[in-house]
């Protein structure tokens, strides 16, 4: 039934294998703080088009999409092109597909990436036209047709672990699309939350109209085209799946932001927010069932649950012991769920839910986008990992695998209307590297946004703006069409590279304590580098413990000037004349090179005098 035809009902299927015959799904890592994650959007990554690409063997490839070069920026509003289109077309599907995305493991892989994040790819309700984000879903059983086929997947995964890379899927619980009308809806406005349930016109037809009764389907008299019809599978058909209360306006007010609808997008009834007196609902039964079955057909290494925030504490602690378990049976022990908690409660949620991880949204992405820049001082990113009161653990390691940290990604939450990449103004684009750097050397389970690592520099009013297409398409990168950005020769890539190996190879870059360090410009007076006047402009200086291995890592927030400074290390693990090997230093042009080794001096405990490039990042060890 699998292969060839595509299910009804979420009732059990078999994956690749039997449920007792674990040796045929793909192990999961020990540790997932070890992983160097890559998010994309599917739409937007690739079609497998791009001429002088890479394959997984490194060899170029012909394709009809040209590698795009600086003169083809903006191609597509200076004129005589038509600026609109460019805008109008960021809502609109771009072509992107599950093969582009396995023509591309070589990139990642070489990249340093270990786990790929793929934003959803179920099929989506077919009226709706901007939909290609993948969030409006109305058949949780099939793959958006503009994604590919189910064995598309399947496919991808299995080529992904032949290059050593894990597969995370983006998934949806609180919501589906728009499959259903209020009565007396008006078109384009939604109905507003107030407590109490609206009566349902209908579920829409294929063609988006809401002419069907609001009640299962009758299966020997289907409607035409009934796949694109209601939802799916069938058992989400019953009247009581949606909570039908109208959308969210306070996005802060309980119970409304459990209740109530995601805009457009129609709340499912999950069950009641408090864990300890919680039954899950049929709707919340037969998602579990439905995302067991991708796991089992896919062979899956973890999910990532969005809006958990809106789903509660306890329909999110019944999936996460539902698919733990599930996972465990057939071999993933350590299957893998992160979930996006917006709002103040990550980590009280992760504790209260059995999730693996949050997303390091909020407070976490805006100080990391901030610190490179100097727009805020480095205690308001490293704090935010200490042994803090409400953290109530023993060690501030306990970090390194509760928090997926990334500096962009596909909303932006923390932005509020206005949404910008990191490499958009304010030398973002000279202080990528060293951003990156910071990401994927600090605590937590670093995630690269794709084209951070090109260095897209999206800006505008609305989510279109950061998601531009890395193969072209008529929604490229940098206001362009028709243009590819699969750049293996770009400098960020190249360094990321080196900076993931390195990650690699030191078990304290992926698993140690961490510590911001004291600095001083005359070898005795030290104190934590701070934000004084507009901008930071300063080397800003952490350790990553672990067992008896120090390694010491830092970035130069000045774009223009070399800084030099005495920075403060662990007074145990050194004595006076020690030596520090560099490790890794970037930027290595011009006629200043970083030292090949610093000896480690009896001041402030210890300390050892670094000087490092303009928006440089070194590692000494």
């Amino acid at each position: 039934m699998l292969n060839k035809e595509i299910p009804t009902s979420s009732a059990p299927q078999k994956g690749p294998s039997s449920i007792n015959d674990a040796s045929s799904y793909h192990p999961s890592p020990s540790a997932w703080e070890d992983q160097q994650l890559y998010f994309l959007l599917p739409d937007r990554f690739s079609n497998n088009s791009e001429d002088g690409s890479l394959d997984p063997s490194g060899k170029p490839v012909q394709g009809s999409i040209r590698a795009f070069k600086p003169d083809d920026a903006a191609n597509a509003i200076k004129p005589p092109a038509n600026a609109q289109d460019w805008v109008d077309s960021g809502v609109a599907w771009q072509g992107g597909d599950l093969q582009g995305i396995k023509s591309k493991l070589g990139y990642l892989k070489r990249l340093g990436v270990t786990a790929v994040w793929v934003g959803p790819i179920f099929k989506q309700v077919p009226s709706e036209k901007s939909s290609y984000h993948g969030y409006a879903i109305q058949d949780f059983l099939e793959i958006d047709p503009h994604f590919g086929t189910r064995e598309d997947l399947r496919d991808l995964v299995k080529s992904a672990h032949e290059q050593g890379i894990y597969v995370i899927l983006d998934i949806i619980l609180n919501h589906s699309g728009n499959v259903f009308a209020y009565t007396g809806e008006q078109p384009g406005r939604d109905k507003p939350w107030t407590g109490q349930q609206y009566d349902v016109e209908g579920f829409r037809d294929s063609k988006g109209q809401p002419t069907l009764p609001y009640q299962p389907l009758d299966p020997n008299n289907l409607p035409k085209e009934a796949r694109d019809c209601a939802i799916w599978p069938a058992e989400l058909q019953g009247q009581d799946t949606f909570t039908r209360e109208g959308a969210i306006s306070n996005w802060d007010y309980w119970p409304e932001f459990l209740r109530g609808d995601f805009l457009s997008l129609k709340d499912i009834e999950l069950g009641r927010d408090d864990p300890d007196v919680f039954a899950p609902t049929p709707a919340l039964k037969t998602l579990c069932e439905v995302y067991k079955y991708w796991i089992a057909y896919a062979d899956l290494d973890g999910y990532r649950i969005d809006t958990v925030k809106h789903m509660g504490d306890g329909p999110t602690r019944h999936l996460c012991t539902t698919l733990h378990e599930y996972a465990c049976s057939i071999g993933k022990e350590n299957f893998f769920l992160v979930g996006e908690v917006t709002g103040g409660r990550a980590f009280d949620t992760v504790e209260a839910t059995g999730l693996d991880a949050a997303l390091g949204i909020g407070n976490v992405q805006q100080n990391l986008w901030n610190l490179p820049k100097g727009n805020v001082d480095p205690t308001a990113y490293f704090d935010l990992f200490r042994n803090a009161t409400f953290l109530k653990k023993g060690s501030h390691a306990w970090m390194r695998n509760k928090v997926v940290t990334m500096i962009d990604d596909h909303d932006q939450v923390w932005r509020g209307e206005s949404k910008e990449r990191f490499c958009f103004g304010q030398n973002g684009s000279e202080l990528c590297l060293a951003a990156l750097a910071l990401n994927l050397t600090t605590l937590g389970i670093p995630c690269i946004y794709y084209g951070t690592e090109q260095q897209f520099d999206g800006q505008g009013n609305s989510d279109r703006y950061i998601r531009e297409t890395m193969f072209g398409g008529s929604f490229g990168a940098f206001r362009s069409k028709d243009r590819h950005f699969f750049d293996e020769a770009n400098t960020v890539f190249q360094e990321v590279a080196k900076i993931t190996q390195l990650r690699n190879e030191y078990a304290a870059l992926r698993r140690g304590r961490q510590y911001l360090r004291e600095i001083s410009g005359n070898g005795k007076d030290f104190g934590l580098p701070r934000k004084l006047g507009e901008t930071m402009k300063s080397i800003v200086a952490w350790s990553r413990v672990f067992a008896d291995q120090e390694v010491l890592c830092a970035i130069n927030t000045d774009t223009e000037n070399w800084t030099k400074a005495f920075v403060t290390i662990d007074d145990g693990l050194h004595a006076e004349g020690d030596k520090l090997k560099c490790s890794y230093r970037s930027p290595t042009d011009g006629d200043r090179t970083v030292a090949d080794e610093v000896e480690v001096e009896g001041i402030n405990g210890k300390a050892v005098e670094l000087s490092v490039p303009p928006s440089g990042f070194v590692i000494y060890a």
